[in-house]
C-alpha cells in the first residue's frame, strides 16, 4: 500500500477515535442537578417556610420567595447567607449541610426553619427568636 494512503488511513482512524472516545478540546460537563426548593411563604414563625423541616440535608437548596416582601435566609451558624431574595425571586443554589441545621430570615427574626434527614416536627422557638440548638 502506498505511504500516503497509509498516512491517510491513520489520520482518519485518529479523528474517528478522538471523536468517539470523547477526546479533543471539549470540556466534560457535570450532570444537571435539580436543587431542592424551600418556599418562603410569609412572616409566620415556623410556618414561614415550606416544607419545614425540609428533608434536604447534604443537598443543593434554593429558597423561592412566594411572599410580597424581601427576605434573606441565613443559617443560624452564619455559614450560609442567601442575600436578599426579592418577591417572586429564587436564591442561588446553596449546599445545605447535613441534617440538624436551623436557619432564619435575618430581616424577620421570628421566621425560622430547619433541615432534617427525615421528616419531623417544626423547629423549636425561643421566645419568638430563632434557636441555635437542635433538639
Amino acid at each position: 500500500m502506498p505511504r500516503h494512503v497509509t498516512a491517510s488511513i491513520v489520520l482518519i482512524a485518529s479523528v474517528v477515535c478522538v471523536s468517539a472516545c470523547g477526546g479533543g478540546s471539549s470540556t466534560p460537563t457535570s450532570p444537571s442537578v435539580n436543587p431542592f426548593t424551600i418556599t418562603v411563604n410569609r412572616q409566620n414563625g415556623a410556618q414561614s417556610f415550606s416544607p419545614n423541616p425540609a428533608s434536604a440535608g447534604g443537598q443543593l437548596v434554593v429558597f423561592r420567595n412566594a411572599d410580597s416582601v424581601v427576605h434573606r435566609v441565613v443559617l443560624n451558624d452564619f455559614s450560609i447567607d442567601t442575600g436578599d431574595i426579592l418577591p417572586g425571586a429564587t436564591s442561588r443554589a446553596v449546599a445545605m449541610p447535613m441534617s440538624g441545621t436551623n436557619y432564619h430570615c435575618s430581616l424577620h427574626a421570628d421566621m425560622v426553619g430547619a433541615v432534617s434527614a427525615a421528616s419531623g416536627g417544626a423547629p423549636p422557638m425561643c421566645e419568638g427568636i430563632y434557636c441555635d440548638k437542635v433538639n
